[in-house]
């Protein structure tokens, strides 16, 4: 029982390490970068929102949002142009990975 309690936590830990790698990777992929970044903290124009460090599920809801439509103000349009290459699973790595970014 200890052993398999054991493996369980080592995997969830394994799996959060690999979110984060995989969250760095798309961040770069999806070109999150382009607009908000290298590091979430410096955007492109000054009305692009500052995401480092963002509560992730704050920015997993945004983006979700954005996808579906159920957010269109502000600067969506541009984020919509991208957010259909992006699946519900890569919008959380990416948004566990902007709340690790330091603002």
């Amino acid at each position: 029982m200890k052993k398999t309690v054991l493996l369980a936590a080592a995997a969830i830990a394994a799996s959060g390490s690999a979110i984060a790698a995989d969250g760095a990777k798309l961040y770069a992929e999806k070109t999150c970068n382009a607009c908000h970044g290298p590091q979430g903290n410096k955007p492109l124009m000054p009305d692009y929102p500052k995401i480092a460090g963002q509560n992730a599920k704050y920015t997993e809801r945004q983006m979700l949002d954005i996808k579906s439509g159920a957010r269109s103000n502000g600067n969506t349009a541009a984020m919509k142009g991208v957010m259909h290459l992006v699946s519900d699973a890569e919008i959380k790595a990416l948004s566990e990975y902007i709340a690790t970014l330091k603002p």
